[in-house]
């Protein structure tokens, strides 16, 4: 009974995102005849659907949406990874949040965009300074998370632990790490969508290929539905990424009611 309640639901959200896609592309056709916008301003959903075939048949679109993928995912990986981490070392002694706080808050505080400039010239215009921009994004949700879930352990447990006389790893893996997992996994949700992001951004300082590098050449050469192409396709690919963080958190988390 339950697969079978499963499957209704997806295909209940998937007859849901149809129907709000068919509202867009007719409140969309709906502006563009009522404003009668020029194609170089606003394209019709047609035209940007046969740009969208013609790159696919070309093989364009495949090349460029690997390269963006291969720097989101590795992006992702690194920044999260670094974050989970360090949010264990900082939640573990008092001095170390107080020292590196200011450094993390300070690294906020300044817009990406404004450093992917530097992190290309140091970096080179090639993935690595694409992977480092979307470290840097995804980095403080999930370092603020994991220090946050790890912190909200309850005390009474850790003191039980430590009773049982139960090492550091086995304190990590038995109670600190599943009792965080709720809110470092809500930190991923957060992050995945973030890391598409920075993979943009730092397309947008230097590429010669990629999504943000489609929607840079479509904005020079004022093809629109090229640009309505590649960002359809960031929206997509943030969307498989979160749909992704989502089931791996039901999975983790089964046993939640």
């Amino acid at each position: 009974m339950l697969p079978v309640r499963k499957a209704r639901r997806a295909v209940q959200q998937l007859l849901s995102w149809c129907l709000a896609l068919a509202l867009l592309a007719l409140a969309w056709q709906a502006a563009l005849v009522l404003g009668r916008y020029p194609a170089y301003i606003l394209p019709a959903p047609l035209e940007v659907l046969r740009k969208g075939v013609l790159l696919a048949r070309q093989g364009v679109l495949l090349r460029h949406v690997l390269v963006t993928s291969a720097e989101i995912l590795a992006g992702l990986a690194l920044g999260a990874s670094s974050a989970v981490v360090a949010g264990y070392l900082v939640s573990q002694c008092s001095w170390g949040e107080r020292i590196l706080t200011p450094f993390v808050v300070a690294s906020q505080a300044v817009p990406t965009v404004a450093v992917a400039p530097l992190i290309v010239i140091w970096f080179g215009f090639g993935l690595l300074s694409k992977v480092v921009v979307c470290a840097l994004i995804v980095f403080f949700p999930m370092l603020v998370s994991t220090m946050v879930g790890l912190r909200a352990v309850p005390p009474e447990l850790a003191e039980l632990m430590q009773v049982l006389r139960a090492t550091r790893w086995q304190m990590l893996l038995k109670l600190q790490l599943p009792a965080a997992l709720p809110v470092i996994l809500g930190g991923l949700r957060l992050s995945v969508t973030l890391a598409v992001v920075g993979a943009i951004v730092g397309e947008f300082v230097g590429a010669d290929r990629g999504l943000g590098f489609l929607v840079n050449l479509g904005k020079g050469t004022f093809d629109t539905a090229l640009m309505f192409v590649a960002l359809a396709l960031l929206v997509v690919m943030a969307l498989g990424l979160y749909g992704a963080a989502l089931a791996l958190e039901r999975k983790l988390l089964h046993w939640r009611p």
